[in-house]
């Protein structure tokens, strides 16, 4: 009798011990855990530098945001474009976070952290990388000529220039600039500058010398000893600038066209080939080899792995082994592959 009312009281006490640390533990996580404040931001760090506050950041980077009452963080807002929630991560003092790769303004983008008792928003200046040119079109043509130039992070651009000459910008949005060619251009590089720095285009705008545009240059002929190929200097459908671009037919293995200058000229003052090609889909994986004055030793092969779109190609004549003169320019097909005759179109053949 004695040992169970001993065994009940004993219970009684450990149920009251575990009741009375469980108020403890309530209240206690209470006081230090899920703060019910409104949130508050004081600063920002890098992942590699976190006790140094930032002054700017860049698009895409992940940094961590330094307050308190960020537990219950739920969603991160930079200037409107909010970041995945599965690129958050939060405590009482810190939310790490990816910027999203895109934001509205070129440096001037807010974060606004919103947890489940408020929001705080941070003036914070996120910077867009540097502008990145992916193609111009046309790819050459007269002063006052409009020129789109395509890429990423153009928002801000404050200038584009062809070498040291300044365009007049006609619109740019983020993506696109439309500009007008200033006078004096024959060849140069085209440079974007934004507040985040400046690009330059990897190939050049524009011909010193032109073999092909809407017909050969007088003083070029198709030559009668190209082999098994046929051509169209008259076609209309698919052009790259122009009214006129050259279909060349390969009806077997191997086949070329050639085009000859009935007089030599001189390499002076050049600096390589340019063109444009355009391939159909027939000509996916396959390959296009290009020579000068019929000599195969020095050549430089093309393989196609972009189709239904007009590609630029600039090739110095290193490429040709550094020829003196120009008598010849050879378009071979090379892939010597089943599924004959297919087809390419050329436009603005000439020299830079």
């Amino acid at each position: 009798m004695t040992k169970n009312k001993f065994t009940q009281t004993n219970t009684a006490a450990i149920i009251l011990a575990l009741i009375v640390s469980l108020s403890f533990a309530s209240c206690k996580k209470s006081k230090t855990g899920e703060d019910k404040s409104q949130p508050e931001i004081y600063a920002v760090t890098d992942l590699t530098n976190r006790s140094i506050h930032q002054v700017a950041v860049n698009y895409g980077d992940w940094i961590i945001i330094k307050g308190k009452n960020l537990s219950t963080t739920y969603k991160v807002d930079f200037n409107s474009v909010l970041a995945s929630d599965s690129l958050i991560y939060a405590d009482d003092t810190s939310v790490t976070v990816k910027i999203p790769a895109t934001l509205p303004a070129p440096a001037d983008n807010p974060i606004t952290v919103t947890t489940k008792y408020g929001s705080a928003t941070y003036n914070f200046k996120i910077l867009q990388p540097a502008p990145v040119i992916t193609s111009f079109d046309p790819g050459a043509g007269p002063s006052g000529q409009e020129v789109t130039i395509k890429g990423s992070y153009f928002g801000g651009v404050s200038s584009v220039k062809f070498d040291d000459l300044d365009a007049t910008i006609i619109s740019n949005t983020k993506e696109e600039i439309k500009v007008t060619v200033p006078a004096g251009v024959t060849v140069a590089y085209i440079h974007v500058t934004t507040g985040s720095g400046t690009v330059r285009s990897a190939l050049r705008y524009g011909l010193k010398y032109e073999v092909f545009t809407n017909a050969l240059t007088a003083g070029w002929t198709y030559s009668p000893s190209s082999a098994n190929v046929t051509y169209n200097a008259t076609i209309t459908d698919t052009v790259k600038r122009g009214t006129n671009s050259l279909r060349i037919d390969f009806k077997g293995s191997f086949s070329y066209l050639r085009l000859v200058k009935t007089v030599a000229m001189s390499t002076t003052g050049y600096q390589g080939i340019k063109f444009s090609m355009y391939a159909p889909a027939s000509f996916l994986d396959k390959k296009v080899r290009i020579y000068m004055n019929g000599s195969t030793t020095a050549t430089y092969t093309i393989t196609v792995t972009k189709i239904n779109e007009w590609i630029d190609y600039e090739l110095p004549f290193v490429n040709f082994g550094n020829p003196a003169t120009i008598t010849q320019i050879i378009f071979n097909e090379f892939s010597g592959t089943a599924g004959l005759p297919r087809q390419i179109y050329v436009d603005d053949l000439g020299l830079y």
